[in-house]
């Protein structure tokens, strides 16, 4: 990990574009029902939430492996995240 501030950079960026994703996805579907999309935008914005809540946490006894597992958390919510994406 190199810093927190690229941790915080990846997640705001991952999320980003899969949000950006829903919100091409609407646009070139004009004719189809949103709410699928909405659900993975809240998803998203709750991840984001979640995650910088665990990056910013100051009780944590060994920050390497918090960070390590916060990558990790990111990772999957982001391939889940995306694997519904996909799915529309």
């Amino acid at each position: 990990m190199a810093s927190v501030k690229n941790l915080k950079k990846d997640i705001n960026y991952t999320l980003g574009d899969i949000i950006e994703e829903c919100y091409l996805w609407e646009l070139e579907n004009p004719g189809a029902d949103t709410a699928t999309s909405q659900g993975i935008i809240d998803e998203a914005i709750t991840a984001f939430d979640e995650l910088l809540d665990k990056v910013n946490a100051k009780d944590v006894e060994n920050k390497r492996s918090h960070f390590k597992s916060i990558s990790s958390e990111l990772e999957q919510k982001a391939k889940a995240l995306v694997d519904k994406v996909n799915a529309l």
